[in-house]
């Protein structure tokens, strides 16, 4: 079985949540199985393996599961992108707009410099706002981008649209 037709036979559709009329894709059960979250973890390994990847970046909070062990097996940094007030040092931030009102990214000031070569990585491609935000962020601080990385793409609500002009991979899409 390819890592697209394993994850889609663990990943768990949750109708209604968070609210009335999403149906809510979780990877609790990927996470849950010790030999399909190694196959998650080896498959982007081996995809930038030899890329020369400075730096994972995961968005909180669930990128983080997947960025920090890629940092450690690929011998790079893991820089953690949250949302505002969750650092402790001083600060860069993004804002974007949502459907209802806007929200802000940030990442410690020190956390990549001109030339640091990243990959942002999170769990989920849905709108792409977030990920937009992450990537304007990196940019303006001088980091390249080598692409955006995600285990589930929800490609009906076309979040590369948002992404574009970046290179995008996905495990599996729905």
């Amino acid at each position: 079985m390819n890592i697209d037709q394993l994850l889609k036979s663990k990943i768990r559709d949750v109708p209604d949540f968070p609210k009335p009329g999403i149906l809510f894709k979780d990877i609790t059960p990927v996470l849950q199985d010790p030999a399909i979250f190694k196959k998650v973890i080896d498959a982007f390994a081996e995809r930038y393996s030899g890329k020369k990847i400075d730096s994972f970046v995961g968005i909180e909070s669930r990128g983080f599961i997947f960025g920090a062990p890629l940092a450690y097996e690929l011998g790079c940094s893991f820089i953690p992108v949250r949302k505002v007030g969750k650092l402790p040092y001083k600060t860069v931030q993004e804002s974007y707009d949502l459907e209802y009102g806007n929200a802000t990214v940030e990442m410690h000031i020190d956390a990549v410099h001109k030339g640091h070569r990243v990959v942002v990585i999170d769990d989920l491609l849905a709108t792409g706002g977030t990920a937009n935000a992450t990537c304007t962020l990196l940019e303006k601080q001088g980091a390249k981008v080598v692409e955006c990385a995600f285990v589930v793409e929800l490609a009906f609500l076309e979040g590369r649209k948002k992404l574009s002009g970046r290179d995008i991979f996905s495990l599996v899409q729905y």
